[in-house]
């Protein structure tokens, strides 16, 4: 259960994320109460502070039951995977061939500190 809660954690952390890139594109220009008004208020900022709350939940829940040493490198490693992934998928972002060997040495870390 530890680790479909962690993973839940990981997942909503990462959500988290891309919502709130979402939320902030096309927003570009002089920084005014205007714009921050039309960030603050966008479904996708709101989505992502709720994805951020419950992922804090569920982190929580996963820290009193698992230790840090090993809960902290998986929810770091495995959310900057996710993101990167969906930021090529959905938002259109380039990976490079760096970041594929990248995401390589990330996976053998994460069954690493797994196991």
């Amino acid at each position: 259960m530890n680790w479909i809660i962690l993973g839940i954690a990981i997942s909503l952390n990462a959500l988290a994320n891309i919502l709130i890139k979402v939320g902030v594109m096309d927003k570009g220009g002089k920084f005014n109460i205007e714009m921050f008004t039309k960030v603050i208020t966008s479904p996708a900022i709101i989505g992502g502070i709720l994805s951020f709350a419950f992922a804090l939940v569920a982190y929580g829940y996963v820290l009193i039951r698992m230790n840090l040493s090993i809960a902290y490198p998986l929810m770091t490693s495995i959310g900057f995977m996710i993101v990167i992934l969906a930021s090529w998928l959905f938002l259109k972002e380039c990976i490079t061939p760096v970041q594929i060997m990248g995401f390589l040495f990330i996976l053998s870390g994460v069954w690493m500190v797994a196991k």
